[in-house]
């Protein structure tokens, strides 16, 4: 069944941590960006079992992948990490994410991947507002109805700038007659 995909996107999809896909051997290409994984160590032995041909992947956008857009409190090195431990588990990708891997992240990770796994200890909710308050997240310019990346339905605000276009580059051959 689809042995001869060799493209998959499922961005936007819900996948969750259930994730099974069947065996495809000629898969290149998968991107699950924007969904609700968060095992990325069960994820990543299951694509190395069943895609042994996989050399583009991307997972931005899950808790599993761990950038600056979807979790504030993560930063370059958590990101790097994750990209060496990746590359350890999956050794044949040429593109993790947006960037390309290079010689020198491949050396790494075959050195120091399997060290590398991202672990989220495990926290306690706050019971109350006042200590919600006292740790406040880091700066992020988002609105504060768009900031849960879960719950994300679009901002609609007004801006206080307002453009004209008289001073763009495309206007620059029309004259105010032909406006």
């Amino acid at each position: 069944m689809f042995t001869e995909l060799e493209e998959l996107i499922a961005d936007n999809n819900l996948l969750g941590n259930d994730l099974r896909l069947p065996r495809l051997p000629n898969l290149h290409t998968l991107t699950v960006n924007k969904n609700y994984l968060t095992d990325i160590e069960a994820l990543l032995e299951h694509l190395a079992d069943v895609t042994p041909s996989l050399e583009y992947l991307s997972l931005l956008g899950n808790e599993a992948c761990p950038n600056q857009l979807v979790s504030p409190d993560k930063d370059e090195d958590d990101y790097q990490r994750y990209r060496y431990f990746v590359l350890h588990k999956l050794p044949q990708l040429k593109f993790l994410d947006t960037r390309k891997v290079t010689r020198k992240e491949a050396t790494e990770a075959k050195a120091r991947g399997a060290f590398m796994k991202v672990v989220k200890p495990k926290s306690e909710a706050p019971s109350n507002e006042s200590q919600s308050e006292s740790h406040p997240l880091p700066y992020t310019p988002l609105p504060r109805g768009s900031r849960d990346a879960k719950n994300h339905k679009g901002v609609f605000v007004k801006c206080r700038y307002v453009y004209y276009g008289k001073h763009s580059e495309g206007n620059r051959f029309i004259q105010n007659d032909q406006l």
